[in-house]
Parts: structure tokens; sequence; C-alpha cells
């Protein structure tokens, strides 16, 4: 198949400096071959991943983080079942600018590399955490020059180039309390809950998610629940309070209000756009 080339004019505007994008992946319905003329960098979020780049395919894990770079020619499927990536593209300029004010940091890594494969770095614990909440950060913002760059830097000093040890810091009654968040009977309570499953007092516990994971418990939980609220939204007609239900949330507009927090928009437009459908 030829490869297409895609086009970042295809995806924001003339005054726009990115495109954030997060995408369910099937095995039947892969992205296109295809290269662009803007750079991109995509993390797996869930599940596992086939990575067909430049002639070669790389089996991607939960936590994998790519940067590709506009001359890849690349595709991406499922490799089992379904999965989700989260990817933003951005402007060539953008990324001359940095490595011309950073060469000592940056040049010949990341988006530089200059080797057949982009670059893939296999995030762990902690730092798939970071790396979530800090590209979610973009779905939301205007999309301006100055918050392409800030979080590039953050993705790449603080999230990505870390020391490997960094991972290790995190404390282990915060990882189960975490794991133990995803259940229902969990997130449906709240950040109470999250607390209670820690087995540590409530202040101390905010202070160990920031310093660890940059969001507060109530944060965490939230994401965990519009994450659901999502996934019901897209796979399911379930009416939409209902939905707020399953998720712990009563009041149906403080539900509409987080929703369009987390996903730019309200639950029935979520619906129409994603519902029974990957892209």
């Amino acid at each position: 198949m030829t490869p297409s080339l895609f086009t970042i004019a295809s995806y924001i505007g003339d005054n726009e400096w990115f495109h954030f994008a997060r995408k369910e992946l099937t095995e039947q319905r892969p992205v296109q071959p295809h290269y662009h003329d803007y750079f991109e960098v995509f993390l797996v979020e869930r599940g596992q991943a086939w990575h067909s780049v430049n002639g070669i395919e790389q089996r991607l894990q939960t936590g994998s983080i790519v940067f590709v770079r506009p001359d890849d020619v690349h595709a991406i499927a499922a490799s089992k079942g379904t999965c989700r990536i989260i990817n933003i593209m951005f402007r060539i300029e953008t990324a001359e600018h940095l490595v011309a004010r950073y060469s000592d940091a940056f040049e010949g890594r990341f988006f530089w590399s200059p080797g057949l494969l982009p670059t893939v770095a296999a995030l762990t614990g902690p730092r798939i955490e970071r790396a979530i909440n800090t590209m979610l950060e973009l779905q939301t913002t205007h999309r301006r020059l100055e918050l392409i760059e800030e979080f590039l830097m953050t993705l790449l000093v603080r999230v990505v180039d870390l020391p490997e040890t960094s991972g290790a810091k995190l404390p282990g009654w915060l990882v189960d309390a975490c794991a133990r968040a995803r259940e229902p009977e969990v997130f449906r309570v709240g950040a109470s809950a999250l607390v209670a499953e820690a087995g540590r007092g409530h202040e101390h516990v905010c202070r160990a998610m920031k310093a660890h994971l940059g969001l507060t418990p109530t944060a965490y939980i939230n994401r965990i629940r519009m994450e659901q609220a999502a996934l019901m939204l897209a796979s399911s007609n379930a009416p939409i309070a209902d939905v707020a239900l399953a998720c712990g949330i009563e009041n149906l507009s403080h539900f509409y209000r987080t929703f369009r927090g987390h996903y730019g928009r309200t639950p029935r437009s979520y619906r129409q756009e994603h519902g029974r459908s990957p892209f």
C-alpha cells in the first residue's frame, strides 16, 4: 500500500500549533500507512499495539512512548483486542526551535534521533501516569505555541528523561491504592475511598499523589470516572443519567461539567462522535 502524506493543516488552523487526539484502535481497523509534514509523539495508554515503521514491525506495550519524525512511514493497530493511544502532533518549526536552543540536551535524541527507527521509551510505574497527565493537559487548552513548547520540555525533561530509579520512589501503598481506585466499588464512592484504600491520612495521601503523579485524589478519581463514562458512552446506548450514576456521580449537571472539562465536549456529542467506531 502506497503511504499517504498527512499534513498538519488538515488538523489545525493557521494560528494553531498542535493537535491532540485520544484514539481507540482495533486489530481490524488500523491507521493507514503514512508520513507527514509535522512531528508526532504518541503513548500507548492501554493495551498492546503493532507499530509498522520504515518497514519494521514493533510490538508496543502499555507505557510505550514513540517520538515520530516527519519522514517516518508508519501505521499502528491493536495487537490484541483494542488499545488506546494518546497522540500529539506539532509543527516542524517548534521542533527546530527546541533543538536549536537546547542542542546539548536534545540533539541526536528523541525526535532528533538519526537512526532508521524513531526513538521508543518504555515508561513504567508512576512515569506512565505522569505522561498521561501531562498529555491530557493539552486536551482542552488553546493550541498556542507556548503551551506546546511547555508540554514538550516537561515531557522530555521531567517525564521521559528521568533516571530509571525514579520510579522506585513511588510508595508501595500508593501503587496498591491507585490500582484499587480503578475498581467500581472504589471510584464510585470517590476520593475518600481512595484515601481509605491508602491507609494514610488525607493530607499525607494528597502530598504523595501530587509529588508522584501530579494529581490530587479527587482529580485522580475524576479522571478514572470520566474514562469509564467515555467507554460506556462509546460502547452502549445507556441513558446519560445512568452512565453518570455508574461512575458514582448523582448530580447530572456536575457530571456534564466534569466530562466537558476532561473531553472538551458534552457526553452527548462525545457519543455521537465515538459511538460504535474507533475513530
